[in-house]
């Protein structure tokens, strides 16, 4: 069986092999230094997201330069690779209902301290039970839908009703709340996401207030991505963030607009799809060998980087379709790509080939690669 590693130690970035996953150091380490600031001047903790990078070497240097407090994981699988890879603080950002993964997720809390969200009275049974068998606390947060439309029980006394239900059985703490706008953090204009977030806001610190009234305190007020966590992160409500975007920036990421109309630029493109023309027969547009199982194309085509003359306009399985007007791209010639969506691109792949000055500086596995259970 091939390893299928695309470049080595020391190789430059000409010779790497395509299609496959590039990370831009300099660039990779500014973004998290400028979010690691934010955090720190603001009072805030950050749980970096892994469903984005889904890499144990990622999590651990943004908990060692990054200062996240730990991780967030979509999938229980996801969260296993990671306490594997070393990570002792995990958040299952989203609710586990199947009896063997509650089992699993159990026996991981065995390993590290293991938090999970809940939305469901009756799954409140099921986590405490499998809790009891493995002789662990598994701590929950009572999920809020704050207009995301997707999981979460109704801001207010229905997420009381969980909270206290969670406070009284064995093997569970209470510990806090997911708040998660997901469907504002791509909306491009600066006054409309302000105001989703806003209620969101309202709703998270209406339910902070009538949970105080029970007696119970949130540790973690969790929620905020890439596109929001400046108005979270300042709202003195949320306390944890959990964005994971902006480490690589996405090309959807970047048509948000800022409150003065302009596109967001605060972080940097680190992560690409590399590629290779492989075909140059027609004078106005070359093939690349970055198609649909390179990348996600959900959220559009990936844009060109540094290239203002060549235009990526569609693709099938392993073709790429790159409008070459001046004729200027050559057979075998590099493009770095920026994904249209970063997360989905990434779990298409094994390595991230990571190069600084041209070279390749190190080689890390995509170590959740596919772990969707």
């Amino acid at each position: 069986m091939s390893i299928n590693i695309p470049a080595t130690i020391g190789m430059s970035i000409e010779d790497i092999d395509t299609p496959c996953l590039l990370l831009d150091l300099d660039a990779f380490e500014r973004n998290v230094a400028k979010m690691g600031k934010f955090v720190k001047e603001n009072g805030l903790r950050h749980r970096g997201h892994a469903k984005c990078h889904k890499s144990a070497d990622i999590a651990a240097y943004l908990m060692e330069k990054g200062g996240t407090c730990g991780v967030c994981c979509q999938k229980v699988s996801e969260a296993e690779a990671m306490v594997s890879g070393g990570c002792r603080d995990v958040l299952v950002s989203n609710e586990v209902v199947s009896p063997r993964m509650i089992e699993r997720l159990a026996a991981l809390a065995k390993r590290a301290r293991v938090v999970v969200c809940v939305d469901d009275l009756g799954n409140v049974d099921d986590l405490s039970s499998a809790a009891q068998k493995y002789g662990v606390t598994i701590e929950c947060l009572v999920e809020i839908d704050v207009g995301a439309g997707r999981c979460g029980v109704a801001p207010g006394e229905p997420a009381v009703e969980i909270a206290l239900k969670i406070s009284r059985a064995a093997g569970l703490k209470f510990a806090g709340l997911q708040s998660y706008q997901g469907k504002a953090q791509h909306v491009a204009d600066y006054a409309e996401r302000k105001a989703m977030i806003e209620t969101a806001i309202a709703d998270t610190a209406r339910t902070i207030g009538l949970l105080k009234a029970e007696g119970l305190e949130c540790d973690i007020v969790a929620g905020a991505g890439t596109g929001t966590y400046q108005l979270e992160g300042t709202s003195r409500v949320y306390n944890e963030l959990q964005c994971g975007s902006y480490m690589f920036m996405d090309a959807d990421y970047q048509r948000v607009r800022d409150e003065h109309g302009e596109f967001l630029n605060e972080f940097e493109n680190s992560l690409f799809v590399y590629t290779s023309v492989m075909s140059k027969t027609k004078a106005d547009k070359a093939i690349c060998d970055a198609g649909l199982k390179a990348q996600s194309v959900d959220s559009g085509m990936p844009v060109i980087f540094g290239r203002t003359d060549v235009k990526y306009i569609k693709c099938s399985d392993e073709h790429g379709v790159i409008e070459d007007p001046g004729n200027v791209l050559k057979l075998n010639e590099k493009l770095k790509l920026i994904s249209s969506h970063c997360d989905p691109t990434v779990n298409v792949y094994d390595w991230y080939v990571c190069v600084r000055n041209g070279r390749v500086e190190a080689l890390w596995p995509v170590t959740a690669r596919g772990m969707n259970l």
